[in-house]
């Protein structure tokens, strides 16, 4: 049973709850994970932030945007943030932004390290075109 005070994550909206994980992830990795939050939340109208998964290994859970269906998801690894694209694969990649899980035949993801740069224009035109192929049904 929950206490008075009601202090569970549980009871904040998923966009605090994503503002917790920022803040716990701290540092580098904190400010990078809101730099592509900020990128996410303004490359498509609509994007919808979630928080999933949460489990006893991971009890904050893992930061989700979506629109007709998952777009990306966020994880804060050792070395990285990731950014994971579940349709990745069908996603064009002009840039070379996807720099992982690139053998998978559906899943593309993003690490970025410490000192990376983020080209935001790019990342943009990956969520868009990611929203296209949830709308379409691809």
């Amino acid at each position: 049973m929950k206490g008075k005070e009601g202090n569970s994550a549980d009871n904040l909206s998923p966009s605090d709850q994503i503002d917790a994980i920022i803040r716990n992830a701290g540092g580098w990795k904190g400010k990078l994970l809101s730099e592509l939050r900020d990128i996410i939340k303004q490359s498509e109208p609509g994007i919808v932030e979630e928080v999933k998964w949460k489990k006893p290994s991971r009890p904050e859970g893992v930061p989700v945007w979506s629109l007709n269906g998952i777009i990306c998801v966020a994880d804060v690894l050792k070395n990285a943030v990731r950014l994971t694209f579940p349709k990745g694969a069908g996603i064009p990649d002009g840039k070379k932004l996807f720099n992982t899980r690139l053998d998978s035949r559906t899943v593309r993801a993003m690490d970025f390290h410490e000192g990376d740069t983020i080209d935001g224009k790019a990342l943009k035109g990956i969520i868009t075109d990611a929203a296209r192929i949830n709308e379409s049904g691809g």
